[in-house]
């Protein structure tokens, strides 16, 4: 069954919305199309609806879907896009019946708005900032037509999770008017004369799914709650204080939908002393267990449970706790399931991993005792030389501070034996992470975030006094740099064949900078991280996906050379965009001093030609409106609303079901015909090494990291899974996410979809 075919027996449906006659009809089907053989799902229908009439067009159309979905297979892979098109009938009746309008379809856009604003669902800024006539003309402006883009996979995601609600979960808003909202919103602070265009440039990058926003912003933007970036990342401080408000805020960000990531590094490892006293600190496990209830407690708007990763450094004396606290066996009270790890990783010790050398432990809070100083506070500024192996081995050669040896290899043993296990940890090569970071000038970066693309500076919140001031309590605290990232991702399969990078990513860029200015975030420190960095991480999905259009094997050094042309022109035209920003609005605080101010951003990458030359010095006179401009972000969900493929990894099969707690549907992957089906090749077949070498090219051109996994056989060998991180470390790689055994559970990353 080919999809005109499909169409055709839709266009049946839609005739049947006037007929009363089931029976009648389902003759007419088994006419048209005897090889479907409905007589056997006729007398299904016929006994489950006694031979009623068929006047509800909820249950009629969900029995459609059902008898569309059964016939999906790898073979007639377009039958989607039939169910799609009917469950579109069903998401059209519901709000026609909610919104009290007669004909199925689109409604009054400006009484929608209205409606959604009186009950509270929406905020009222659209109808303070938007006069009617503008509210009309961009409802005008709306195609219903997109919406025959979706699969139905895709479209039931945006209906289940994303299409606005009323409080009694009544579908009011539909799949367009979602994708103007968003664009109203993003655009809402633009000036009047031409705030109504960069709208409708905004609705174009949307509706034609070019690009995804972040996951909450596609679910919040508009509403009265939530707030509208992915990803957060906090630094612990080493006292009672620290640690306890550190949680506070990171329950208060979780709460409105973001992911996290926590640096625990600074704080003292177990056998620690506390205010002289010796062998009293518990280390870090206690408050993971206490972010574990954390994560588990306080959920993201009722959608899921919250989404925290920690981090801890390779050197930590806590390091062995903190490397099985994921795992099914052992001590139940030093183990926290719910929460994701990452280890922060020197070069100096993935040396001595490859040379089977020694490696010693430290208290951090012993070492900023007895040395003067923080060890996690320095890094390798070069390869192979710099101040961080400088202060390790003033460390370990200081006969006053306790340590620990164990052999390099046995904490990789561990670390892997982990991975294969539970998939975590995450690496993070800290050396090569802030060698490539472009705000050195003005701080230190520790980890990553929950899904380990973002890479900015992080400090401490620390308080400094407290005090009671006319009878009130009165806490003065220095804010720490708590990261904000907000994230939108290309949709790759789509955006390069139809040729509209040069279009779309300037718009994509304005959307992302203007999310800082509109967020509400609940922790003040957060806030004010936003506003001085700017940062934001434009990122990429469908890769695979374009792969196969355009027959390019994954395993070739033409995808590697591919690779590398795309995100060096995605690069340009997104630091170009980006400038042309702070032209119009200023660079961001903190851009004088900085690697794009002084040139350094585009020297170290091999930016030598012409044009970028031009674009350097145009970035060197105007500046930069976003410190942080790139991020390679997993994309799970919203990969699926587009249709597409997630991120930069390869599929994992060609046909496959997506499950839910309350469906299974079988999907195919995108475009996937005769040509193409010999492009898909499973993630676990392919040989890593070709991955790594495609980060490689792509990593140089992102200046902050990427989401990038491991796929392994549960039956790969210790040394093989050690050689692909070691080739990781040594192709310049800053992360790696998830190493995906077909032996163990993964669980996705929501929070940071784009």
């Amino acid at each position: 069954m080919n999809i005109t075919k499909a169409l055709n027996l839709y266009e049946v449906f839609q005739n049947h919305f006037n007929r009363s006659d089931w029976e009648l009809y389902l003759r007419q089907l088994e006419k048209k199309f005897p090889s479907l053989s409905f007589h056997e799902y006729s007398e299904r229908v016929s006994t489950t609806l006694q031979y009623q009439q068929i006047d509800d067009l909820e249950k009629f159309t969900n029995l459609l879907i059902i008898e569309a979905l059964a016939n999906i297979s790898e073979s007639e892979p377009d039958w989607t896009f039939l169910a799609a098109h009917v469950f579109l009938e069903k998401i059209y009746y519901e709000a026609s019946q909610n919104r009290n309008y007669n004909q199925p379809g689109y409604g009054d856009f400006y009484l929608l708005i209205e409606t959604l604003t009186d009950l509270g669902i929406y905020s009222p800024l659209l109808l303070e900032h938007y006069s009617k006539e503008e509210i009309m003309e961009l409802g005008n402006a709306i195609d219903p037509e997109k919406d025959k883009l979706f699969t139905y996979i895709g479209l039931r995601t945006l209906y289940d999770r994303y299409l606005a609600k009323d409080f009694h979960k009544r579908t009011f808003e539909l799949p367009q008017e979602r994708f103007m909202i968003i664009a109203m919103t993003l655009m809402i602070n633009e000036h009047p004369s031409k705030r109504l265009h960069l709208v409708k440039e905004a609705y174009w990058a949307l509706s034609h799914l070019y690009m995804t926003v972040a996951t909450p912003t596609l679910a919040n933007a508009g509403k009265s709650v939530g707030q509208l970036s992915s990803c957060f990342i906090d630094t612990v401080d080493d006292s009672l204080q620290g640690i306890y408000d550190s949680n506070t805020d990171i329950a208060n960000v979780s709460k409105s939908g973001g992911g996290i990531g926590v640096y625990l590094g600074k704080i003292r490892s177990r056998g620690s002393d506390i205010r002289g006293f010796k062998g009293v600190s518990s280390g870090v496990i206690p408050w993971m267990k206490q972010l574990n209830n954390t994560a588990v407690s306080v959920d993201q708007l009722g959608q899921r449970k919250g989404a925290i990763a920690v981090y801890l450094d390779v050197w930590h004396k806590d390091i062995f706790a903190f490397l099985d606290a994921k795992l099914n066996n052992g001590d139940e009270r030093l183990r926290t399931h719910d929460l994701f790890t990452g280890v922060c990783i020197p070069d100096l010790f993935m040396e001595q991993v490859e040379k089977r050398g020694d490696w010693y432990l430290f208290d951090p809070h012993e070492v900023r005792k007895v040395m003067g100083f923080s060890l996690e506070d320095y890094y390798d500024e070069e390869k192979g030389n710099g101040s961080f192996r400088e202060k390790y081995f003033e460390c370990v050669n200081h006969p006053s501070l306790s340590k620990e040896k164990v052999p390099a290899i046995e904490i990789m043993k561990r670390i892997m034996i982990s991975q294969l296990e539970t998939g975590t940890p995450f690496m993070f090569y800290r050396d090569e992470v802030n060698r490539k970071n472009a705000n050195k000038h003005a701080g230190m970066i520790y980890c990553s975030n929950l899904c380990t693309e973002i890479a900015q500076n992080q400090s401490a919140t620390t308080v400094e006094e407290q005090y009671v001031e006319d009878g009130k309590i009165v806490i003065v605290k220095k804010p720490g740099d708590f990261v904000v990232c907000n994230l939108s991702s290309i949709n790759l399969a789509r955006a390069v064949p139809d040729n509209v990078l040069e279009r779309l990513i300037p718009i994509q860029v304005r959307m992302l900078d203007n999310v800082i200015d509109l967020n509400n975030i609940p922790v003040l420190q957060a806030k004010l991280t936003n506003e001085k960095y700017r940062a934001i991480g434009l990122g990429t999905f469908g890769m695979h996906h374009l792969f196969a259009l355009k027959e390019i094997t994954w395993e070739s050094d033409e995808a590697v050379q591919f690779v590398d042309q795309l995100y060096e022109k995605i690069a340009y035209l997104t630091i170009q965009s980006s400038m042309e920003l702070a032209k119009e609005k200023g660079a961001y605080p903190l851009f004088k001093g900085s690697e794009w101010d002084t040139g350094r951003y585009f020297e170290i990458r091999g930016y030598t030609s012409k044009k970028w030359q031009e674009l350097k010095e145009k970035v060197q006179a105007f500046g930069i409106r976003n410190s942080y401009l790139m991020a390679v972000a997993p994309n799970a969900s919203t990969s699926i609303i587009a249709g597409s493929t997630a991120s930069i990894d390869p599929i994992f099969q060609k046909v496959y079901s997506e499950e839910k707690k309350d469906y299974k549907i079988p999907v195919t992957v995108p475009d996937l015909n005769a040509k193409t089906t010999w492009y898909y090749k499973s993630a676990y077949l392919i040989d890593q090494t070709w991955s790594i070498k495609q980060n490689a090219v792509r990593q140089k051109h992102i200046d902050q990291s990427i989401s990038f996994n491991f796929y392994v056989l549960n039956t790969i060998k210790a040394k093989e899974l050690l050689e692909l991180h070691l080739t990781a470390w040594k192709s310049g790689l800053k992360t790696t996410y998830y190493v995906r055994s077909t032996s163990s559970d993964i669980y996705e990353c929501e929070s940071c979809a784009s």
